[in-house]
């Protein structure tokens, strides 16, 4: 059936408007089929505005607004600015947009609109779920993330004790996530406990552990009896001087068998028999001594490096050292000597350069003899120089140091043959320091030359570079799927940092 041009235009401008009518009203009314009306909708949607007589902007029907609010509501601040743009329109529009979906859906329909059943009316009840849905999850991951940042100690693991002041703070930390709109479920698998710890912590007040370990005693254990033999075993004159690993072999051989080596220890020391008996000096634990540098010219690092030269078997030796927060080389100078002297007169040298008097410096470095000579003490003394030292054996105790010379020696301008004399060695370093310095964009700093962050010159380069990755997503949104490259560098660089504070990066890292 056909219809004339004027009755279509008044039946679509029905569907529009505050007053509209739904389709089925329309089609008791009207007569016209469910398919035909829907096209009519489709292309009125699609073609602009329904009269064309206008020039004002027409009242966008109920599902654009529906689908304009709910598109809207998980974007970015970037990605809502262009995706008002790609809408033509302003946030205010927006702002009233998602104002009149809230209150048609908390208004309703009457009851006669009710019993039409329309699509409208179930996508309008389902927006406002959606939207208080999305408000509790935003809520929550801001809550999370909070906490995330606030915990920097591993809580979890099945068995694990914790003491009642460890219990009273995780307790806040939940308390203030779930008052910032965070499940408990969600903030226990960030703290990796279990729902049922934290409910029965609550409970209790936080209180101390209760369990008193095993009632009953291990079936394998060793008798009083079994006991008495192990001691009497290792006190024996012929075993007394000898150790559980000396024991255990020659007690087999005699076809003999009491307790393993470790037994042996567990029972000695138990009965505080185990002491340090050797004449060489007994292991002493030694912590990690952590420094952390926030500008230039507090923390150092320095080595010595060998350098190939034409003789076999001797070499020059490259005395280095860098800055850790910049990671620029301070000073350097190649000798054909290890000296401490040699050492202290380039220390000297650094000094000057960076025009550095009574500041708190810490020098880092490992445990060779030039590094503990007299002579280098006894001028870190009088410079007010704080002594730092690897931990014996560790060979990753000095890492920017090392990392260092790893650059230097895989550089593609490093010589392929040997160095012919000193002089020749010195030109070459000073080339390459000069390009680490000034020419070398350093990954761990930000993508900067080490000059440029020891100058304070990084903080203006880095930001004109945000710039202009912000001004290219305004450009093209759709070619970022989230935010832009911070194009940042740490604020705060460790030498040696401990497990806590490795802990405490990794989960800011993740965050």
């Amino acid at each position: 059936m056909a219809y004339s041009a004027g009755f279509r235009e008044r039946v679509v401008q029905k569907m529009f408007g505050p007053e509209c009518s739904s389709v089925a009203e329309l089609m008791e009314e009207t007569g016209v089929a469910r398919a035909t009306l829907g096209r009519w909708r489709r292309e009125a949607v699609n073609g602009g505005s329904v009269s064309g007589k206008s020039g004002r902007r027409r009242s966008k029907p109920p599902k654009e607004k529906i689908r304009i609010v709910m598109q809207a509501a998980g974007l970015s601040d970037e990605e809502l600015g262009a995706f008002l743009r790609r809408e033509g329109l302003h946030e205010a529009d927006l702002v009233r947009l998602r104002q009149e979906v809230l209150e048609a859906a908390e208004r309703g329909f009457s009851p006669q609109k009710q019993k039409s059943s329309s699509p409208q009316d179930k996508e309008l009840k389902q927006v406002k779920k959606e939207l208080a849905r999305k408000e509790k999850a935003l809520a929550e991951a801001a809550a999370l993330l909070v906490l995330r940042k606030a915990r920097c100690v591993f809580l979890g693991g099945r068995g694990r004790r914790h003491d009642e002041e460890e219990r009273l703070t995780v307790l806040s930390w939940v308390e203030e996530a779930q008052r910032d709109g965070a499940r408990l479920e969600a903030i226990c698998e960030v703290l990796e406990l279990n729902v049922r710890t934290i409910q029965r912590w609550r409970a209790r007040g936080g209180g101390s552990d209760r369990r008193q370990g095993p009632r009953t005693s291990p079936a394998n254990k060793l008798s009083a009896v079994e006991r008495a033999r192990v001691l009497k075993a290792a006190n024996s004159p012929e075993f007394r001087d000898k150790s559980p690993h000396q024991i255990v072999p020659l007690l087999a051989d005699r076809g003999v068998y009491l307790a393993s080596e470790s037994t042996f220890y567990r029972v000695l020391r138990e009965a505080n028999m185990l002491r340090h008996r050797n004449r060489a000096k007994p292991a002493e634990p030694r912590p990690i001594t952590e420094h952390l540098a926030t500008a230039p010219n507090q923390v150092w690092s320095w080595d010595i490096t060998y350098l190939r030269r034409d003789i076999a078997g001797t070499f020059f030796y490259l005395y280095l050292f860098v800055d850790v927060w910049s990671r620029k080389i301070v000073a350097q100078r190649v000798f054909e000597s290890e000296c401490s002297t040699l050492a202290s007169e380039l220390l000297d040298q650094g000094l000057n350069t960076e025009r550095l008097s009574g500041v708190e410096l810490v020098l880092h470095s490992d445990n060779g003899t030039p590094m503990k000579g007299s002579t280098l003490q006894a001028t870190m003394d009088r410079l007010g120089i704080v002594s730092s030292f690897s931990r014996p054996r560790v060979s990753d105790d000095n890492p920017y140091s090392e990392a260092l010379f790893r650059t230097l020696k895989y550089r593609p301008e490093y010589p392929h043959k040997p160095f012919t004399s000193r002089e020749e060695a010195q030109a070459w370093v000073d080339g390459f320091s000069d390009w680490y310095n000034d020419e070398h964009l350093h990954s761990a700093i930000g993508f900067v030359t080490p000059n440029a962050r020891h100058h304070g010159h990084d903080t203006a380069q880095l930001a004109a570079r945000r710039r202009v990755y912000e001004a290219a997503k305004r450009r093209h949104p759709q070619r970022w799927t989230g935010a832009v490259r911070s194009w940042e560098s740490p604020a705060e660089v460790y030498l040696n940092p401990s497990k806590l504070t490795r802990s405490r990066l990794e989960m800011e890292g993740c965050a």
